[in-house]
């Protein structure tokens, strides 16, 4: 009879089995999140206790990014100023995915960024260098801040999928749909 020493030593050296790709067994998670510029070189974060991020929140069913956007900050009298979408994020988790839309303003001033109110009250508004803030962030959030202000330059909308940037849509983002039951849109 083998002793628990042998087969811990047979399960360490056995081949891992092939790992089973996820599956999406409910529908994706939409979130948006902010990319506010202030001036030519600083932007306006959310600092959790400590934690600096970029102002998010999530999208409902049958609601826009740029209506679920509106609601991210609040305080603003006409609501923010020209929303662009400039990135969309991909993430596959276990079994569902996590999409999110970067969606940018116009450049703000310091004065009209005080009046705003983050939906969560944990958190404090704050603007910090650009430099600063990508010091700050996870290589994941470096990446999302970084293509999404290449993104604002020049225009475009860019696309991460499993944190790589794609050089165009995926083929499941080209067709605009509404957001039940979709796997995201295009601008």
């Amino acid at each position: 009879m083998p002793t628990i020493t042998a087969l811990l030593a047979h399960a360490m050296h056995a081949p891992a089995p092939a790992q089973a790709p996820y599956e999406d067994w409910r529908p994706p998670i939409h979130g948006v999140s902010l990319l506010i510029p202030v001036g030519a070189d600083a932007l306006v974060v959310a600092d959790l206790r400590g934690l600096i991020m970029l102002p998010a929140g999530t999208v409902s069913d049958g609601q826009t990014p740029e209506q679920a956007a509106q609601g991210v900050l609040l305080g603003a009298p006409d609501g923010l100023p020209a929303l662009q979408r400039v990135a969309c994020i991909r993430k596959q988790l276990r079994r569902r995915k996590v999409i999110t839309h970067v969606l940018a303003t116009q450049p703000m001033t310091r004065e009209a960024v005080a009046q705003l109110v983050y939906r969560d009250p944990r958190a404090d508004l704050r603007v910090l260098p650009s430099m600063r803030v990508l010091g700050e962030l996870t290589p994941a959030g470096q990446l999302r801040v970084l293509t999404s202000l290449q993104a604002l330059a020049i225009g475009e909308t860019a696309h991460i999928d499993e944190g790589m940037v794609c050089a165009t849509a995926p083929s499941d983002l080209r067709a605009p749909r509404s957001l039940s039951g979709s796997t995201g849109l295009t601008r």
